[in-house]
């Protein structure tokens, strides 16, 4: 299916410089690492935003990305983007009322394509966990370069941990002065005991206004205009 998404939000400079570093980061990974789970402690976070936007970096590279919405409790994406027409979702899919094809959708985006998550269903967990998701992996596997997994907070609910499982490295998503670092190592040893293999983590909604951020950002932006104006 052809969709068009209706509510893009831009990047500003900054913003889109930082989900580059984080595509780099991620590629120096190793080629082995294609599917990537993002998930956060809480709700609110920001990694459903993370999610999308480095999906739509790494297609801005040339690699053939998919995006699959798995926060089959309280998505926000399909209500923040705006498709421009109904969909099926991942859980059409795995519930085995639409085939694989039927959930995949191009987009007016570049080399990114995405699945949806589909209505609410009340057994989100055994959904997630059934063998029909992780055969869906494998077979995606062979199409995209890069797959990227939006999941559920790990704090509230076990979802992320089932599909964390499944991909090859997760990032956790941290707002900046949200959440306690004893709650973060609880959600860290989590995923550790899951056998996830973690990649790193994203310190999300940081006030570059505040101290040491507001130096870096006076630096930063004076290093690019002296570089730069050579050319």
């Amino acid at each position: 299916m052809q969709i068009n998404l209706e509510s893009i939000h831009k990047l500003n400079f900054r913003s889109n410089e930082a989900y580059k570093q984080i595509r780099t980061n991620i590629q120096f990974c190793g080629s082995n690492v294609r599917i990537i789970c993002i998930t956060s402690s809480i709700p609110g976070e920001g990694k459903s935003s993370v999610s999308f936007n480095l999906a739509v970096s790494i297609a801005d590279s040339g690699k053939k990305v998919l995006f699959i919405d798995a926060d089959l409790r309280k998505s926000v994406i399909i209500g923040r983007l705006k498709p421009d027409q109904a969909v099926s979702g991942l859980t059409h899919y795995l519930s085995g009322m639409s085939a694989l094809r039927e959930i995949l959708c191009e987009t007016n985006i570049p080399n990114l394509e995405m699945a949806f998550t589909g209505p609410i269903p009340p057994n989100p967990a055994e959904l997630l966990g059934n063998k029909y998701f992780s055969e869906m992996l494998e077979t995606l596997r062979k199409e995209y370069d890069y797959i990227i997994v939006d999941t559920p907070p790990l704090g509230s609910v076990i979802d992320s941990a089932i599909v964390a499982r499944l991909c090859d490295g997760v990032v956790l998503v941290i707002e900046s002065n949200a959440v306690s670092y004893k709650f973060i190592q609880r959600v860290k040893k989590q995923l550790e005991q899951g056998d996830c293999k973690i990649l790193g983590a994203v310190l999300n909604k940081v006030d570059v206004k505040k101290g040491s951020y507001q130096y870096y950002g006076k630096k930063y932006k004076r290093y690019n205009s002296e570089y730069y104006a050579v050319y």
